[in-house]
Formats: structure tokens, sequence, C-alpha cells
């Protein structure tokens, strides 16, 4: 039920706008009652969010089960494939998304709230991974590569939207973290 309301969501939101959207307008798409739409999700915000923790938990997963040996910049580079595997396999619906999240000032905080959760997450493999130990909270090394990444994947993901998905994330994810990092080349 919860998959079937953030879909009605999703539509109304395309159709629109999110700011033009009511709580009570998805709930009767939905054809359920306001009080049961809170009970799936805590806010109309929420229904944007609800996977966003999921997906941090996708990276920290898909980054600890990199190569021991990889250069860090580059696990976390390749980790970032299991967002663009999503998004890609269903790229009109993610542009319309990324744009909407992009452009609404109130969506872009939680998403970079969220980002920063995402950051937590990815933490304690990088400190690992520069042979520091997970608690030493005075390294600064893993801190400034994963928000380093972050950042070089907002960044891919802005020029992702101002293309309109022509040029592949994949791809402008390589160009953003090879400013800073190995040659993209590497990256793989």
């Amino acid at each position: 039920m919860k998959a079937e309301v953030a879909e009605v969501a999703m539509r109304l939101f395309g159709e629109q706008g999110f700011a033009n959207t009511s709580v009570d307008q998805i709930a009767g798409e939905a054809g359920m009652s306001r009080a049961t739409f809170f009970r799936y999700f805590g806010t109309k915000e929420d229904v944007l969010f609800d996977n966003l923790e999921e997906i941090g938990r996708t990276l920290a997963v898909a980054l600890a089960e990199r190569p021991d040996d990889e250069d860090p910049w580059v696990s976390l580079r390749r980790t970032f494939d299991a967002i663009t595997a999503t998004l890609t396999s269903e790229p009109e619906r993610s542009l319309r998304l990324t744009r909407m999240l992009s452009e609404t000032p109130s969506l872009r905080a939680r998403h970079w709230e969220k980002q920063l959760g995402w950051q937590e997450q990815l933490m304690p493999e990088v400190l690992r991974r520069v042979g520091a130990h997970a608690t030493d909270t005075h390294d600064p090394r893993a801190r400034a590569l994963v928000s380093s990444a972050l950042a070089c994947l907002d960044a891919a993901t802005e020029a992702w939207l101002a293309c309109h998905g022509e040029t592949p994330l994949p791809a402008l994810i390589d160009r953003a973290m090879g400013a800073l990092g190995p040659h993209p080349a590497h990256l793989r």
C-alpha cells in the first residue's frame, strides 16, 4: 500500500508540482483518508525521501564490498554505481524527480540532510581504508574523501539535469570525480 501511495503522489507531483499537491489530494487519489496517509508517511516530503535512507545503507554495503586494496577514491566512485543503476533504469522518471528535488528549496534542504546521513554511513569504511581506526574522529582524511565524493555526485547530478540526461550520469560522475582524484580512466 505504501508503494501505491508513493506512486500516486509521484504522479500528482509530476502533473501539478510538489507545492501544488496536497496531502488530501494524494490520500483521495489513493482511496484513503488523510489519517491513513499519515500512518504511512509523516509528511508529504517523506513520500519522496522514504527510500533515501535505504540508499545510504546500499551505498555503505557497496563500499564495503569493494576490493580492500582499491584506492578509497576509486572505491567511492564505484560505490555510486548503486545509485546510477537505479536512476538510469527509469531515466525520465528519475530526471523529473531529481529536477523537483533540485528546484524546490525545502526538498533540496531535506535531500542534503539525508546525504549527511550517507556521509556518516560511509565514514567507517573509508576510515578503515585509509588506515585509521573507525573511532578516530581526529583524522580528517575519510570525511574529506566522503564529503568531496558526495559533492562530486551533486555536481554531476546538476550537470545531468542541465543536459536533460543526454550525457550519461556515470560519465558525468567520472568527470567530476576525475577533477579531484585519479584520471577518469583510472576510476574503472
